[in-house]
């Protein structure tokens, strides 16, 4: 029985998709060999020997330790693109409270419903203080075009705005659907020089940690209007606060509060509401359950984050997955194969910068000390 341990609620409909003969689902176990996770923060948190692999239901994947489960031989997972409609809805709406100021004009309202009969008379003198322009016409500079990104682009284009992207990894399919909704520009400077509204959709790393910063708002145009539902860390908080205070930010819009941008004026603070929708949860939910079932019963890994993404359809009665040091050469386990008297049916090897996945179909099953003459393996499993 494979155990399966949840650190945040994980909606049904996923976890009752791991057959319940094989898996069991334990919030409490201290061994699990599978943990499906949302937000909780994993960077102190213990990983037990038996641990084989991390599902993260959702796309970020700050909250788990990547390398150190690399290190471990544990495969991390996301599931990208499972909740990016519901993370382009929010995008749309905060493109929306961007322009105009229905949050603080909301708030006004409530603040005079006191008045009585008065209310009517008060939101006429007063509404003028909460206009904003429409976003038809104006140009979005969208900065990352997966896959909620690239929904952005067409929900935008739909609206009436002209759409500027940029991502340097953009696969040639992606760029040839996304023709004629966006205009793919060849550098940030691009995006910061024409768009009236600047949309963050990329993953926080070290390369685009504070991409919104004192330097690249220097080069935006004045009174841009900028949303960040992807990562708080994208945009450096003390630097759109004094932009927005000299007026050349004239709004921020953003589902990562603190307490500066949450007390500040032109800020709207969302409360990481980005893939809360019942639909999002369900659809991360399936897609790491899906992904937990086919590495623990089948060895392939789809989706992984830290090490390489491989399968192989099976030839032989007996796999092996064996994870290791790039150096590590696939002749080596091949060798230790034949060495054991075992045939080998069929292989497949993948690299993913230090690190190499090797699934291995034999005649027969093989000792669990096969490779353990190998200097670099990391993580070896027997299906």
């Amino acid at each position: 029985m494979i155990t399966v341990k949840t650190l945040n609620k994980i909606a049904a409909i996923g976890t009752n998709r791991l057959d319940k003969t094989l898996f069991t689902i334990d919030d409490n176990a201290e061994a699990p060999e599978a943990i499906i996770v949302r937000s909780a923060k994993m960077a102190d948190y213990p990983l037990n020997p038996e641990l084989a692999c991390i599902a993260r239901a959702g796309a970020g994947y700050n909250n788990i330790p990547t390398d150190k489960c690399a290190e471990a031989g544990i495969v991390v997972f996301n599931t990208p693109g499972a909740n990016a409609n519901g993370v382009k809805e929010l995008v749309i709406c905060a493109l929306l409270l961007a322009s105009r100021k229905v949050v603080a004009g909301v708030n006004w309202v409530k603040s005079i419903s006191d008045k009585g009969d008065e209310v009517a008379a008060l939101v006429e003198k007063g509404k003028s203080d909460y206009a904003g322009p429409e976003l038809m016409g104006k140009t979005l500079g969208l900065i990352g075009l997966g896959a909620i990104g690239a929904k952005v682009a067409r929900a935008a284009h739909a609206l009436g705005m002209t759409v500027y992207g940029y991502d340097p990894f953009l696969s040639d399919t992606l760029k040839a659907e996304l023709e004629g909704f966006v205009s793919i520009v060849p550098s940030l400077d691009d995006i910061y020089t024409a768009a009236d509204y600047i949309s963050l959709h990329v993953p926080c790393n070290d390369s685009t940690k504070n991409t919104v910063c004192a330097e690249s708002i220097a080069k935006m145009k004045d009174g841009v209007r900028i949303v960040n539902i992807a990562r708080g860390e994208l945009v450096n908080g003390d630097d759109i606060l004094a932009a927005l205070d000299s007026g050349k930010v004239a709004a921020y819009v953003t589902d990562f509060p603190d307490g500066k941008l949450a007390a500040a004026d032109k800020v709207v603070t969302i409360p990481h509401l980005g893939a809360s929708t019942p639909e999002s949860e369900d659809n991360c939910a399936i897609m790491a359950a899906d992904q937990i079932a086919e590495y623990m019963l089948r060895g392939n890994i789809v989706n992984s984050v830290n090490l390489p993404c491989i399968s192989l359809e099976k030839t032989g009665t007996a796999r092996a997955v064996v994870i290791r040091r790039a150096d590590v050469e696939l002749t080596a386990l091949l060798n230790a194969v034949a060495a054991a008297g075992a045939k080998v049916t069929g292989s497949a090897d993948k690299t993913r910068g230090a690190y190499s996945a090797a699934i291995i179909d034999t005649d027969a099953p093989l000792a669990a000390d096969t490779f353990s003459g190998i200097d670099g393996i990391l993580r070896v499993r027997f299906i």
